[in-house]
């Protein structure tokens, strides 16, 4: 199978890493030749720390690599039977690109959004075939974490998401269905959870290690939520906070205050170098 991934930031590189590992020829596109490559870079470098901790072997290495190619057109994706999305988490952007999508790629490829927090529904409606669109959400980091969540919207077809499912499986992910709610399964439960847990550090007066050791000594979390919190991005949790507020309008889905000044003072968590915790 021949697999398409529209950018190649942190998600789209690690998706495309997870598909150049399973076997697949994957053609990475964004919009310059500058940020292709560094996507390239990024996976070439997770693909040798991999060799370096015996995980990987060279030619493994070698062979992934090769299976990538790079371009800055969306129309160098036609031949694929399945296009992931992993642009910026924003409906317009997103609507956008599967427009596109939907002009050059055959009528049988399976286009997937990688969306966290959006309407897979509202992103199909861009094309003129609503039923070959599915979700697949896949997790940070994308080459490590198991799960992908694969999304049914309502005009979603049987055989598009059982493509998408197996094609997951096979990449040795451990999909799960759902149907096109807002958060869908992990993100509809974990982020107004995270959001208490950053009130209470502020109402009960708790420093983040202590909610951490709390959370992870008695809660049997396997990270606790300020380091999971920094680890995901402020910015990006707060914009999913955002995004399922405006769905649901319940207080728990609202960004607390603390993490919205933490995001305008660009402590962003482990990619500023500070959130909670500094790295």
């Amino acid at each position: 199978m021949k697999v398409g991934v529209v950018g190649l930031g942190t998600m789209g590189a690690g998706i495309a890493q997870v598909s150049v590992t399973a076997g697949h020829d994957t053609a990475g596109r964004e919009v310059t030749r500058e940020l292709a490559e560094r996507g390239s870079a990024t996976i070439d470098r997770y693909l040798t720390r991999g060799v370096e901790k015996g995980r990987k072997t060279p030619n493994e290495r070698a062979a992934g690599l090769g299976r990538l190619s790079l371009t800055t057109e969306l129309a160098d994706l036609a031949d694929c039977d399945l296009v992931i999305e992993a642009v910026l988490e924003e409906l317009d952007l997103k609507r956008e690109v599967f427009a596109e999508l939907d002009r050059v790629c055959r009528p049988d490829a399976v286009l997937a959004t990688n969306t966290s927090a959006l309407s897979v529904a509202e992103i199909a409606e861009a094309t003129k075939r609503p039923e070959r669109v599915v979700g697949m959400h896949f997790f940070n980091p994308a080459p490590v974490l198991p799960l992908v969540e694969i999304v049914r919207a309502p005009e979603s077809s049987d055989d598009a998401v059982q493509t998408a499912y197996d094609w997951a499986e096979g990449a040795g992910k451990k999909p799960v269905r759902c149907n096109d709610t807002p958060g869908f399964i992990v993100n509809r439960i974990l982020i107004p959870l995270l959001n208490d847990c950053v009130r209470v550090l502020d109402e009960a007066g708790v420093r983040p290690e202590d909610m951490d050791r709390a959370m992870t000594n008695g809660a049997g979390w396997p990270m606790g939520p300020c380091a999971l919190v920094d680890l995901i991005g402020v910015d990006v949790h707060v914009h999913a906070s955002e995004a399922l507020h405006a769905k649901l309008r319940e207080d728990r889905m609202a960004p607390p205050d603390r993490l919205v000044r933490m995001q305008a003072e660009g402590l962003l968590g482990r990619k500023s170098g500070r959130g909670f915790y500094e790295y």
